[in-house]
């Protein structure tokens, strides 16, 4: 593996510190609440009080204590925790700072961080048109430092996206249900199927990173915009209103399309901007779910 070059590893570190305290102070019981685990485990067997449900007695152990004893469980906690991250092209794209790869690393590394100390297992899936680098699932602080890295890091081969051919690849490596964050801006299309496949064998979570850049272009004359996924060349007039408000309203189309499509599968969509703090977007998820979860 080539030298990893100094002002990535700062670039790192600052990601690990930040991040790191902020899965501890604002994500730490929000996790753990929004994600259950398995089932729960036999932990122990104590005596019977009052309020405790009585479909639990051990009614062999109360026999031979000539008092009411019953079955303690605890959750079974440990989950496996799958991010697939797109590293197309179009994460190269930051106007307003940082690049949406920037964004998406940090993001996976506050999910990570917050996933390992609950004990469970993180695993990391880097995708283009194909998959470009799979960390199988793991745990501690040195697998998250090697998530971010990888996702900062991997020089990707493959300009486009193609999210089916990653999603495929998931579901054959991970036979268990498991959590998935998919990390993307979903500007590749026909991906509806797979999406669908895979939130009915796992927990998927869509996370769209957009750059405002992407949603509205100024007024800067005559451009010569290339596809940075298809390398196509394309004259931009943007002088005038017109040509602008036709290219916003197809962009506000895409977007309304997908988070239609992500609410009639029940896919939970979390919306990032990179020209603004992504803390308050994940906030709003954790709450939501909890919220629907504690409904019913």
């Amino acid at each position: 593996m080539s030298e990893v070059p100094l002002d990535l590893i700062k670039k790192i570190r600052r990601i690990e510190i930040t991040t790191a305290r902020k899965a501890q102070d604002i994500f730490a019981g929000e996790y753990q609440s929004t994600f259950k685990g398995k089932g729960m485990d036999f932990d122990e067997v104590r005596e019977y009080q009052e309020g405790d449900d009585v479909r639990h007695i051990d009614w062999n152990v109360t026999a031979r204590m000539d008092s009411p004893h019953l079955k303690v469980f605890k959750e079974e906690r440990e989950l496996t925790v799958n991010i697939m991250v797109d590293i197309s092209s179009s994460g190269d794209i930051g106007s307003a700072g940082k690049s949406k790869r920037e964004v998406a690393a940090e993001i996976a590394a506050v999910i990570a961080f917050s996933a390992i100390r609950n004990n469970d297992r993180v695993g990391l899936i880097l995708f283009s048109d194909h998959v470009e680098k799979h960390v199988r699932p793991g745990k501690g602080s040195r697998h998250v430092l090697r998530v971010i890295r990888d996702i900062l890091f991997h020089e990707p081969q493959g300009k486009g996206t193609k999210t089916v051919e990653a999603l495929r690849y998931l579901n054959q490596v991970t036979p268990r249900a498991s959590i998935v964050f998919l990390i993307s801006d979903f500007i590749d299309q026909g991906t509806q199927r797979s999406l669908k496949i895979t939130n009915s064998k796992h927990d998927l979570i869509a996370i769209h990173i957009m750059d405002p850049l992407e949603a509205k272009i100024p007024n800067i004359g005559r451009i010569r915009l290339e596809d940075i996924e298809t390398g196509k060349l394309v004259m931009f007039d943007s002088r005038k209103s017109t040509v602008r408000k036709k290219y916003e309203r197809s962009y506000a189309k895409h977007m309304e399309d997908l988070r239609e499509f992500f609410r009639r599968m029940g896919i939970d969509m979390i919306e990032i901007s990179t020209a603004r703090p992504y803390e308050r977007d994940l906030e709003q998820f954790f709450k939501t779910r909890n919220d629907r979860k504690r409904r019913g």
